[in-house]
């Protein structure tokens, strides 16, 4: 009997180097256990078939069916001009729907002798639309007879497993390679501490992985499932309550504001009350800030329910207390955005060492990649004489040149888009580990924040500063009904009269570099195939067209950042009517001013980003328009999401319903430092009790042994769920 391969080993040496590499490159799997870890995606029953009614477009399927009958038709064409041009037509079925395959040339010999009607097998291929019918152009099939023995062997059981695969690697060639493969599962290591596992009544890991694959009953795929799922749940969180633990072992200094100093200063000249929300969250900070380990907070907040001013109040503070403050932000637009807002807050306590500054005045700087050579130094120079309290920059914060006096505090704002590093870069700035404040406008699900960031405490914003006004927001489907498009355009001209001003978003940027870039989406009908519109291009043809006569602007991301910053100022003195842009005003862009909003192919923009961009206007104390344009049919489910977005403006409601359409692989990998998500069992919407008890469960293991001593198999475990960069990841937070 030949040897069982170990886990670890690579499946060049059990699959042969051409089916290891189409799996490294395609499915990111390297050893042995990594393919048993590639689970089911589902399960077809020999009994039971696909149902071909509700294939999705332009995705890879793979369908068990029947043959229900087989044509050859020949025909003529440019390479058989004389009619021996042959297509074989083969119409499937599965007792729910029909769904036509076709071959064309020499590949119709195989198929014309194989698929005879009454024949079952499984097909794979990509769904398109011929003549309005659905069809699988060349699948790759294999015959399911169940008389020679290497198919019985394979099929074994009624249930057949159905895996995530590629065009390059058919799903029952994964299947051949995960039975060359099972019987190293005997080898696989139990995370799980025996005594929870018991209580919890789960199976073991081998037993959970020989069920996954092989299952013989519906019982089998539970019990291997709830098994695997815990796994997912219980590593990951023991990973983040060991970051937990250890930053509570780091010194920090504590930062208490003092009862005279310059945070009481402008709370006293504040023109408005701080609504509940921004009380109770500031005094959740103060209270972190006070303590001599390293602050760890997620701040998050509905679009405009105030967080720069939290995070303001929190950066005095840290002031008074003799330290200096950084935000992050993650582009100039932005960083020269809250440098103006912090200013104009504070007026002369931003004046420090200036005529005309307050007496407990410090000086505010701004430090971006583009500022000229002078303005730099002298940043620069206030920051490591401790002359500047705050400093609001971008990436450019990070360079070894930048050196702190003190730095006691940083503030992250829009955390998914900081890699890890430059967070970590950020942090080892400080002589001790400096707080850390973490600020988002995209509200996540509590459970995606317990698995993603676990191991910070999370603060919610969830009530708007008085005197914000409601966004009304429709849909309008440009191709069904283009006077409705025209009436968009009437609105906006309404909006400037009354004397207001208006954004118009596109995708794309459109000069030649970009267009080549552009890359097409999976086209859901007509509506997809062309490349998305553009600034450039849109906003010459409002100005020409429908919007003649106003005075139309745009700004992008490839604009020297002076022109940009030129630009914002403008729209933000009303000297602009209509700001064509890119996403570059998705968040913290902030003009009273500007009511209407319409957002061109909005179907291309995900869900979370809609509401970003929505929240750019009703910033003032007029109502805000948004309108979507979209020119996908009505029952797609494009137009789907964006009926969601324009039915509610609770961030939190949306970012579930962005969740439940996308796989959490997505929200997962931009956390995780782009590595590729863990989670393959786990769904985190609707696995919230198993997170919610891992975490309890793991806190508990790690509180009595954080260097899991007792426990080898987790902390092998763990090596493998936090590969090199995954783990210094984690360790930087």
């Amino acid at each position: 009997m030949d040897p069982v391969p170990a886990l670890d080993e690579p499946l060049k040496k059990v699959l042969g180097p051409a089916t290891a590499k189409v799996m490294a490159e395609h499915l990111g799997l390297h050893t042995v256990g990594d393919l048993l870890h590639h689970y089911p995606r589902r399960y077809e029953e020999r009994g039971q078939l696909t149902h071909l009614a509700d294939l999705p477009m332009d995705e890879h399927v793979t369908v068990v069916a029947q043959v229900a009958d087989a044509r050859l038709h020949t025909f003529a064409s440019s390479r058989a001009p004389r009619g021996k041009g042959q297509r074989l037509e083969v119409t499937i079925t599965d007792g729910s729907g029909r769904l036509q395959l076709v071959f064309f040339g020499a590949g119709v010999h195989k198929p014309h002798k194989e698929l005879l009607p009454g024949t079952r097998a499984m097909f794979a291929g990509k769904v398109s639309v011929f003549n309005r019918r659905l069809q699988l152009a060349h699948p790759a099939y294999e015959l399911l007879r169940g008389d020679a023995e290497e198919t019985v062997e394979t099929w074994a059981g009624a249930l057949i497993p159905i895996y995530p695969a590629t065009a390059k690697l058919e799903s029952w060639k994964i299947g051949k390679a995960l039975q060359t493969v099972l019987p190293s599962a005997q080898e696989a290591a139990d995370p799980l501490p025996g005594p929870l596992r018991e209580g919890r009544g789960l199976v073991t890991l081998p037993e959970a992985l020989l069920k996954i694959h092989r299952p013989h009953t519906k019982a089998d795929i539970e019990e291997a499932r709830a098994r695997l799922k815990w796994d997912e749940a219980f590593v990951l969180q023991v990973a983040l309550a060991r970051r937990r633990h250890a930053d509570a072992q780091l010194p920090a200094v504590p930062r208490r504001p003092r009862p005279d100093g310059i945070l009481a200063a402008f709370d006293g000249r504040l023109p408005f009350t701080l609504t509940e929300g921004q009380r109770k969250v500031s005094e959740e900070i103060f209270a972190d800030l006070a303590t001599d380990h390293p602050m760890h907070r997620l701040l998050q907040g509905e679009v405009g329910s105030g967080k720069t001013m939290v995070a303001l109040r929190a950066m005095l503070a840290v002031v008074d207390a003799g330290g200096q403050a950084a935000m992050l932000a993650p582009t100039e637009v932005l960083a020269q955005q809250h440098h103006r807002s912090v200013t104009e807050m504070m007026g002369d306590l931003a004046q420090g060492g200036m005529l005309g500054g307050a007496d407990d005045a410090t000086k505010v700087v701004l430090l971006t990649g583009s500022m000229g050579a002078a303005a730099r130094r002298q940043a620069l120079l206030d920051l490591a004489t401790g002359e500047a309290g705050i400093v609001i920059g971008t990436h450019a914060l990070i360079e070894d040149k930048v050196q702190f006096h003190d730095l006691g505090l940083v503030v992250v704002d829009e955390q998914h888009r900081f890699g890890v590093e430059q967070r970590d870069a950020l942090r080892g700035k400080g002589k001790q580990p400096p707080h850390l404040l973490v600020m988002t406008a995209t509200p996540i699900p509590r459970t995606v924040a317990m698995t993603v960031f676990g191991d910070l405490e999370t603060s919610v914003l969830d009530q708007l500063p008085a005197g914000r006004s409601p966004i009304a927001s429709h849909v309008v489907p440009a191709a069904d009904k283009p006077h409705f498009l025209a009436r968009a355009w009437e609105r906006v001209r309404e909006e400037v009269e009354k004397g207001h001003q208006a954004y118009v978003v596109c995708p794309r940027i459109g000069d030649e570099e970009d267009g080549a870039k552009a890359k097409k989406k999976s086209p859901e009908d007509e509506a997809e195939k062309r490349p998305p519109l553009a600034v450039l291009d849109t906003a010459e043809q409002l100005a020409r067209g429908p919007l003649a006569g106003l005075r139309v602007d745009v700004l992008h991301g490839r604009m020297p950042p002076d022109d940009k910053d030129a630009v914002m100022r403008r729209f933000a003195a009303g000297e602009v009517d209509v700001l064509v842009a890119t996403t570059v005003i998705e968040v913290g862009v902030n003009v009273p001013n500007a009511t209407a909003m319409v957002i061109m192919d909005a179907d291309r923009f995900g869900v979370s980003q809609l509401h970003q961009l929505r929240g750019r206007v009703g910033r003032g104390s007029a109502p805000g328009l948004c309108l979507l344009v979209t020119e996908m049919p009505e029952a797609s489910p494009a137009r789907q999401r964006l009926n969601a977005v324009a039915s509610t403006l609770d961030g939190f409601e949306l970012s579930r319903i962005d969740l439940e359409q996308r796989r959490e692989g997505d929200v997962l990998g931009q956390a995780q430092s782009g590595a590729r998500s863990s989670l393959r069992m786990l769904a985190v919407i609707d696995d919230e009790e198993v997170i919610a008890e891992a975490r309890e469960e793991a806190a508990r293991i790690v509180a009595s042994d954080p260097d899991l001593e007792r426990l080898p198999a987790l902390r092998t475990a763990l090596d493998a769920l936090l590969d090199e960069e995954r783990e210094q990841y984690l360790e930087k937070g």
